[in-house]
């Protein structure tokens, strides 16, 4: 008897630092992703005040100029500048315009799209599922990226044709959970209440249904954001996204692919640009998916 009660007082604190710990890491993160987003937001807001430079604005005498904490970098150019002698923390700016466009104006369109199919799918049943859901599979068959290759090389490079056609390729993922959730919830206890007390389909659905799924959503359409960034920016490498007179991080990871071993920076910050949005967002929806 004594020797267990002496072991309690050991075992009982060790498992309360590791909880806090786990939380303090879940902490941690989170603030560092809101705190990327919310740089990138404000970045893309202020571009015009923020930006030292033109966008556009060559000057051929500073082409490929290192950064200034290089040798004959200038703190002129902070980031140094390209092939052309734009400033390169300047495109940076103003490309998180245009990767913040896609990427939620793409899952809001995705999210629309797929929600509502889903969701009178789900609910009605019947042969409104299965030809909201053969739609989905037809776009399900077709490979991503090719699909978006080719319907903006038929349209042509613009920001509204990008956003949707990432739209339009990413609705089935929504309108498949949609459904799915929808499927659970319409079995469940308040959902059968509301339908003996006579209320109307419209009401379960916007009062009932989609409140109790919104959360499931917002995860989705987080890490779906940060792979439309992603998404766009290997469009804009390929010259599909935007015209070359409009600054994104994947035309400018295009433009410095011929200067890797001369003018590194020119690609190199584009990308690390790419890597803490994604990051940012992805630690934004782990957050949202374990609140």
């Amino acid at each position: 008897m004594s020797g267990s009660g002496a072991a309690q007082p050991m075992t009982r604190p060790l498992t309360r630092p590791r909880s806090r710990r786990r939380g303090a890491r879940g902490n941690l993160r989170a603030r560092l992703g809101t705190g990327l987003v919310l740089g990138l937001v404000l970045l893309a807001l202020l571009a015009s005040r923020i930006a030292p430079h033109a966008p556009n604005a060559q000057d051929l005498l500073h082409s490929q100029q290192p950064p200034a904490w290089l040798p004959e970098g200038t703190w002129t150019n902070l980031l140094g500048t390209d092939h052309l002698g734009r400033d390169v923390l300047s495109r940076l700016i103003y490309g998180t315009r245009v990767s913040l466009i896609v990427g939620a104006g793409g899952v809001l369109l995705a999210l629309g799209l797929g929600l509502s199919m889903g969701l009178v799918a789900g609910y009605l049943r019947g042969w409104v599922e299965e030809v909201a859901m053969r739609l989905c599979d037809v776009q399900l068959s077709l490979p991503y990226l090719l699909f978006v290759i080719a319907i903006v090389g038929v349209l042509g490079p613009s920001l509204g044709n990008v956003v949707l056609v990432f739209g339009i390729a990413d609705f089935p993922l929504f309108a498949r959970m949609t459904r799915g959730e929808a499927l659970r919830l319409r079995a469940a206890p308040f959902v059968e209440a509301a339908v003996a007390t006579g209320a109307s389909q419209r009401r379960i659905l916007v009062r009932h249904v989609l409140p109790n799924m919104a959360g499931v959503l917002a995860v989705v359409a987080a890490f779906e954001m940060a792979a439309m960034i992603i998404y766009e920016a290997g469009v804009g490498f390929l010259g599909l996204s935007v015209p070359p007179t409009v600054p994104s991080w994947g035309n400018m990871l295009a433009d410095g692919r011929n200067y890797l071993t001369t003018s590194w920076w020119i690609a190199t910050f584009p990308g690390v640009a790419i890597l803490a949005a994604t990051l940012g967002i992805n630690l934004m929806g782990d957050w949202l998916r374990r609140r």
